[in-house]
């Protein structure tokens, strides 16, 4: 089986210069844990998730040992993150981004997710082109149905 037996084709990006605050209303909106960044051209150029933004907005912990409580607490969290809203996604997108062929086999998409602790990968067509993204339970559903072969 394929990565594009099980793939999803309808899919949202975002470009490197939108705003944290645009992402995070997409991936909201669509629930999402992340989403692929592309170029004018559709380009995959990076990933950002959920949790890049959230580490973005949380103190690390040495700031938190020079401040005076060593517990973050929830109006810095709010603070740190209206301060990050208006930040361009390339800022904290992963880079370069984790993609795969649609014509690779699902396993070796899987493989991939595992070793790199991550739920979605962007596929791509020779050019780099966004084209889908395929997620743990796409495989998993596949698997259940059919056997990876």
């Amino acid at each position: 089986m394929k990565v594009s037996d099980v793939m999803v084709y309808d899919i949202s990006a975002v470009f490197e210069d939108d705003s944290v605050e645009r992402v995070v209303d997409i991936m909201s909106k669509q629930f999402l844990s992340g989403v692929p960044v592309v170029d004018e051209e559709m380009r995959v150029v990076g990933f950002i998730t959920e949790n890049d933004i959230m580490k973005a907005s949380i103190p690390s912990y040495f700031a938190l040992l020079q401040s005076a409580s060593f517990l973050p607490d929830t109006n810095q969290f709010v603070k740190n993150i209206s301060q990050i809203r208006d930040d361009k996604v390339s800022k904290y997108m992963s880079k370069p981004p984790i993609v795969i062929m649609e014509d690779e086999p699902l396993i070796h998409a899987a493989d991939l997710m595992i070793r790199h602790n991550i739920k979605t990968i962007p596929v791509v067509d020779r050019e780099s082109r966004l084209i889908g993204v395929i997620t743990k339970i796409d495989i998993l559903k596949a698997a259940l149905r059919e056997g990876l072969e």
